[in-house]
């Protein structure tokens, strides 16, 4: 694999790239990845090394009538072998970067209780811990298993 990295925004142009990527907890659905481009609240980085997707983030604008948007951040991916090389970290900020741009007031995210990895990097980009949140879910949302 190819040492160097390139980091991109999610665009129709670039799409095809993640067709084959192992960063997702499913393959990717062709039909899926073109709804996501075509949404405007959608966003997505992801980084390559030579051909070979080797880390993403993705998120979504949320709306409100009573307040200015916010940003929920959805999913970081990288694959196990590119691990601890900043590439997580470069791809949130980049989302992040891209969420304050487009007149988001607010960034959040939810993460697993176990999941140190995330929790590092998290604090790494100075995020607050705020344990005072209690999620319900419908229809499986939360399972592994779970796909769309």
């Amino acid at each position: 694999m190819d040492t160097s990295l390139n980091f991109h925004h999610l665009r129709a142009d670039n799409a095809q790239l993640l067709q084959d990527a192992e960063v997702f907890d499913n393959p990717v659905d062709a039909d899926q990845l073109a709804a996501f481009v075509d949404s405007c609240g959608h966003r997505m980085v992801f980084a390559t090394s030579g051909s070979t997707v080797v880390g993403m983030a993705s998120g979504t604008v949320l709306l409100h009538p009573d307040k200015q948007p916010a940003f929920f951040i959805n999913e970081v991916g990288v694959v196990a072998d590119m691990r601890c090389r900043g590439i997580g970290k470069k791809l949130v900020h980049m989302l992040m970067e891209d969420a304050r741009g487009s007149g988001c007031q607010g960034i959040w995210l939810a993460t697993e209780n176990d999941n140190t990895a995330a929790h590092a990097l998290y604090r790494e980009l100075a995020g607050r811990l705020t344990e005072s949140v209690v999620i319900f879910d419908w229809d499986g949302a939360l399972d592994d298993q779970a796909s769309g």
